[in-house]
């Protein structure tokens, strides 16, 4: 594999369409090669996807329609935003633990990176750059780390 930010984008288009199994360390290699990314730099409407990796949170995503997250500003963030029936986006404060979001600078794999943490939940949702559309998520914290690993997501701009 590439070890730079221009293989780990291209490896990151690959999983992200991928239909299948996901491997966890292939995502490990494409966050350790990506870029941190900066408050500002999450600032607007984001489309979500959960990878394959047989962690339980994409499933759970997928059983709550989530559609991605809505940050309006560092201290104004909607984590879990859903679709429903209707196709209207609404706010999903119960999967966020009755609570909304903050974004932080925290350090996370010897590098600190723009994280969104979690009102009312001990998570921690820590971000990388893949270019102007796209982010790769780690969600982290208390009890959501399972035997499959840490919980994957992409985030592409609305």
């Amino acid at each position: 594999m590439m070890s730079t930010a221009g293989g780990a984008r291209e490896l990151f288009r690959t999983l992200r369409t991928q239909t299948g199994p996901v491997s966890s360390a292939d995502l490990d290699h494409v966050w350790a090669n990506l870029p941190v990314a900066r408050i500002e730099d999450l600032i607007g409407n984001w489309r979500g996807t959960g990878f394959e990796t047989g962690h339980s949170g994409t499933a759970a995503l997928k059983d709550l329609r989530w559609y991605g997250k809505r940050i309006r500003a560092q201290f104004d963030v909607d984590p879990v935003v859903c679709e429903a029936e209707t196709g209207e986006l609404t706010v999903n404060t119960t999967a966020a633990g009755g609570g909304g979001a903050s974004l932080w600078m925290v350090g996370f794999r010897d590098e600190v990176t723009a994280t969104m943490v979690y009102d009312s939940l001990p998570i921690f949702d820590h971000f990388k750059i893949v270019d102007d559309n796209f982010l790769l998520g780690i969600m982290n914290g208390k009890g959501t780390i399972e035997d499959s690993g840490h919980f994957y997501f992409s985030l592409e701009r609305d």
